[in-house]
């Protein structure tokens, strides 16, 4: 039977243990939920750590995405940059606010979201804290662990290297434009005939697939620089040239081909495939540069390379400059 009470029915205690139902404690958690705070495991002294938020009506609408996908969507855009670093996620914790009128089902589909999305990565929802508030909001910090390597920076690119990609480009971006078309014209769904299919853009943008064992892959193989590309290929691929004091040179069929796989969706909404290409977000590959004779790990592609600069560094596209903007931000947009 459905429980049909809403959080504001519930305790912090009561909704916190409803919560632990749904989370699994791995080994590098010492010490799980239930005291002040957890007790992760830092085994070579040193912990990687990142944090993000998603907040209602800013990064989510919730009657364009499921809560359990809300919870692998917060899960997977943390844990992409633990994988940037080269390391591997070993706790999570979240700081939650709901509002009272939430349903308590839809609190746990969260929770089962997360818990399970963790659980995916072999890493822990160690803990975290609950409030009540007039919109979600869920912040999460990742913690990860180097085992031992050097973390993998934005400043390592030298010219010569080579550089890669792992994971989807534009395609969250362009889901974004099918749901928007979608609930403006529901008597019209795009339906692809050769591309992508609408279904995979639209659960690209709701839950991204940020190729997280990658990230350690590419640390193994001698990455010199990498990130996610959580802000658009080409807004992080500058910050990559700025930091390494480099020009980053994409590959035009690298980018026609990733630009065609879209293409029909891009003509169904009016929109421009390129730009979800080189400007959309929130896909949350992995960008990286390589040695020139570094072997590429297997989820890799070369998508162009790297060069000395002379001047400013920035990013060319087959040796010329661009003029698409670049990318999100989250207090211009």
């Amino acid at each position: 039977m459905t429980d049909a009470r809403l959080v504001s029915e519930f305790s912090e205690e009561q909704l916190i243990a409803r919560i632990a139902n749904f989370l699994t404690i791995l080994d590098d958690v010492e010490l799980g939920p239930g005291d002040d705070a957890a007790v992760v495991g830092a085994p070579d002294g040193r912990v990687v750590v990142s944090t993000d938020v998603l907040v209602e009506g800013r990064h989510f609408l919730r009657n364009w995405i499921s809560a359990p996908d809300l919870g692998r969507r917060a899960m997977a855009q943390n844990l992409a940059d633990i994988a940037a670093m080269g390391a591997r996620p070993t706790a999570v914790v979240v700081a939650l606010t709901i509002p009272g009128d939430l349903p308590v089902t839809w609190l746990e589909d969260l929770a089962r979201g997360m818990g399970q999305a963790c659980l995916d990565a072999g890493t822990s929802l160690a803990g975290g804290d609950l409030c009540r508030g007039d919109h979600i909001s869920i912040a999460v910090t990742a913690l990860g662990s180097l085992d031992g390597a050097a973390p993998v920076l934005r400043s390592g690119a030298r010219a010569g290297d080579i550089l890669a990609h792992a994971g989807s480009v534009g395609w969250s971006a362009a889901g974004f434009a099918l749901l928007e078309d979608r609930a403006a014209q529901p008597e019209r769904p795009f339906e692809a005939r050769a591309g992508v299919s609408a279904e995979e853009l639209m659960a690209a943008h709701r839950v991204p697939q940020p190729p997280l064992r990658a990230g350690i892959a590419a640390q193994q193989a001698g990455a010199s620089a990498m990130l996610d590309v959580s802000d658009g290929l080409l807004r992080d691929a500058g910050r990559i040239a700025a930091a390494s004091n480099v020009v980053l040179d994409l590959d035009e069929a690298a980018i026609a081909a990733w630009e065609e796989s879209l293409r029909e969706a891009a003509e169904h909404v009016g929109a421009s495939g390129r730009d979800w290409v080189l400007s959309g977000g929130e896909d949350h590959g992995l960008l990286a540069t390589f040695p020139s004779d570094a072997t590429l790990p297997g989820a890799f592609t070369a998508i162009g390379r790297v060069l000395a600069t002379a001047g400013e560094p920035g990013v060319l596209i087959s040796g010329q400059p661009t003029q698409i903007p670049p990318g999100w931000d989250h207090f211009s947009g």
